[in-house]
């Protein structure tokens, strides 16, 4: 019973996570609107967050095993990282940038009504989980 309660909850957790990486590449983006020769990074979600929660990619397999603590390994917080796409330009620029504005904000504004619509559902099923458990 418990893992069904905690099913959801892990699925919203990591698809929060990978909201918050997706919205940091997003503003790093942005930010090196203008600077040569940069080229625009993001991330497959869809792709991305099966790999996270173990149904279908690669997941866990694709991380480097180590020998020891102190040796260096692809991941971050124990789980395999994001694998990065380049962004195709729209538009050839004397600069060799390749950061859209126009698209990222567009990414930017449906991530954020995203990333809320993801914490909204992990607080519905909270406060479902908390009446069920306290019956009123």
């Amino acid at each position: 019973m418990l893992d069904r309660l905690t099913s959801t909850l892990n699925f919203q957790t990591e698809a929060l996570v990978l909201r918050a990486e997706r919205q940091r590449l997003i503003a790093s983006n942005i930010a090196n609107a203008d600077t040569p020769g940069y080229v625009a990074r993001d991330m497959d979600f869809a792709a991305a967050l099966r790999q996270a929660v173990g149904t279908g990619g690669t997941g866990a397999a694709s991380a480097v095993a180590t020998t020891a603590p102190g040796h260096i390994s692809n991941t971050v917080n124990g789980r395999p990282p994001v694998e990065l796409n380049y962004a195709q330009p729209a538009q050839t620029n004397l600069d060799s940038n390749s950061v859209d504005m126009d698209r990222e904000r567009a990414n930017f504004a449906d991530n954020t009504v995203r990333y809320e619509a993801t914490l909204r559902f992990i607080n519905g099923s909270v406060k479902t989980m908390l009446t069920a458990i306290t019956g009123q």
